[in-house]
């Protein structure tokens, strides 16, 4: 299932940029369906279902949106010249965007033994990839200003994962509210990032025997001493009292 959601990831960062053959369009309907029959498992095996779905909401409604394409809805929406539903069309991709990216992060998380800098660097590249995917959908306009090709809507997500931003804004409300929780994921990131090189610095300090800081070696050298200190106070408390 690990498997499974990273192939269904990409076949999701495909279809916004590319689009589906129907070869690739049915492996994903067979991806699909083996979710489906997993997350009922799961369901039926759990022995408190309202705690199983509160749990797992976001993989429900993961599974929902993609029924919406089987009926064939979704190319109604988007044959339709209607605002309200290119509205709801992008609404409805902006769901998959933020249901995907979980299923992806959650697979990640589940396959990586320990959880350090290299997992974090790990996570944020799926998330850049898969934000990109989705800016560029909700941000693409070949006649005025946006991000026209996956490339740009990448390097737009690269200079967001580094808090350094750019001078384009997301015009459609779908592609601010992503641009949103892409902000949080940098803010946080840039904060572990940074303990997790203030730690290292510090490490190295700690190594150094000139260093003002009390490293590894100086501790284990005091704990000596202290350790001798205690063998001489039971010699000497053992010693009979001189006369």
């Amino acid at each position: 299932m690990l498997v499974l959601a990273f192939v269904w990831l990409a076949l999701f960062v495909v279809e916004i940029i590319w689009g589906l053959n129907p070869l690739l369009e049915t492996a994903g309907a067979v991806i699909w369906v083996s979710f489906i029959l997993d997350f009922a498992l799961g369901f039926t095996l759990a022995p408190h279902k309202g705690g199983y779905l509160k749990a797992n909401w976001l993989k429900a409604i993961a599974l929902l949106a993609p029924a919406l394409r089987a009926f064939r809805l979704v190319s109604l929406l988007r044959t339709a010249r209607v605002a309200r539903v290119a509205g709801a069309t992008r609404g409805l991709r902006l769901l998959r965007v933020v249901s995907s990216l979980n299923r992806g992060m959650r697979a990640f998380g589940a396959s990586m033994n320990r959880r350090g800098f290299g997992y974090m660097v790990g996570l944020t590249l799926i998330v850049t990839l898969v934000g990109a995917a989705g800016m560029y959908s909700f941000e693409s306009n070949p006649a005025g200003a946006g991000l026209n090709s996956y490339g740009e809507a990448l390097w737009w997500t690269g200079m967001m994962m580094t808090t350094m931003g750019s001078e384009y804004w997301p015009q459609t409300a779908e592609g601010r509210v992503l641009c949103f929780f892409l902000a949080l994921y940098a803010f946080a990131v840039f904060g572990y990032a940074t303990a997790a090189l203030a730690t290292w610095f510090i490490g190295r300090d700690a190594e150094n025997d000139e260093t003002e800081l009390a490293g590894a070696k100086q501790l284990t050298a005091l704990r000596d001493e202290i350790s001798g200190l205690r063998s001489e106070i039971r010699v000497l408390s053992r010693r009979p009292p001189e006369s």
